[in-house]
């Protein structure tokens, strides 16, 4: 491919996504502007003088720091635990077929299961950090499991033979070989972990934008409801788009 191929393939994705994300947005405003689905679909420009409101900025401004800050902690605890488990299950060969299992069939468990057992155990502000972090745990496990496999067989082999430890192999070779794939495990996890945050709140949690949508569903509150799932949509588009952009400045220096 040439230079101005790649460059006409660059630009091609967001400009794509621009025309996409057009499209719904006036899709949406014009079913809801001429009531096509009722009352329970407000048009776009509603919603947004509804969120755009200065007497709620306060109730979503509260409710977006909480859920924000239960999604980093989820996320950083998530990212950590998956590295570290990855990198042990990789370094210890005996031990990579039970980690593979053990991830997989913590991931198999409901969510909604899991959800009480952690108010239980922790209370209701555990619940949505609890179940973010396993989210991700899971997504940085697979993308560093693969990422590690990566590497050359013959640079390990030159590792072997030059007498280097695992973990020195693991820190020189494998986790370099592993970043690309490690940061598009980082752009899928921040979506799931804003989600995971998101289920953790309806159990019970004090505040967030769970907690909004669901008292807003339980009251019938549509323009607050639309409101605080634009909200969590526009905060969890921009946190995928800077990981994505991420993802790329990665690939583009070790690929």
């Amino acid at each position: 491919m040439s230079a101005l191929q790649a460059n006409a393939a660059g630009w091609q994705r967001p400009v794509l996504g621009a025309v996409g994300l057009a499209i719904f947005l006036f899709a949406w405003q014009w079913i809801g502007s001429n009531k096509l689905l009722g009352s329970t679909w407000p048009a776009l420009d509603t919603v947004l003088a509804y969120l755009a409101d200065p007497v709620r900025r306060d109730l979503f401004g509260r409710a977006l720091a909480a859920s924000f800050h239960a999604a980093g902690l989820g996320f950083a605890i998530g990212c950590i635990g998956g590295l570290v488990f990855a990198a042990l299950a990789w370094t210890v060969p005996v031990l990579r077929v039970g980690a593979d299992h053990t991830t997989a069939v913590i991931h198999a468990i409901p969510q909604v299961a899991l959800a009480p057992v952690f108010i239980i155990v922790g209370g209701p502000e555990m619940a949505p950090v609890a179940i973010s972090a396993l989210n991700v745990f899971f997504l940085i496990y697979v993308a560093a499991s693969s990422g590690f496999a990566s590497s050359s067989p013959a640079h390990r082999d030159l590792f072997a033979v030059l007498g280097a430890s695992p973990l020195a192999r693991l820190w020189r070779l494998d986790l370099p070989a592993a970043l690309p794939a490690l940061a598009s495990g980082l752009k899928l996890a921040v979506p799931a972990a804003l989600v995971g945050t998101l289920i953790g709140e309806w159990f019970g949690a004090p505040r967030g934008l769970g907690v909004l949508i669901l008292n807003a569903m339980e009251n019938f509150q549509i323009p607050l409801l639309w409101s605080a799932v634009l909200l969590t949509l526009c905060a969890s588009l921009a946190l995928y788009a800077l990981c994505g952009a991420l993802e790329r400045a990665v690939e583009g220096r070790f690929q």
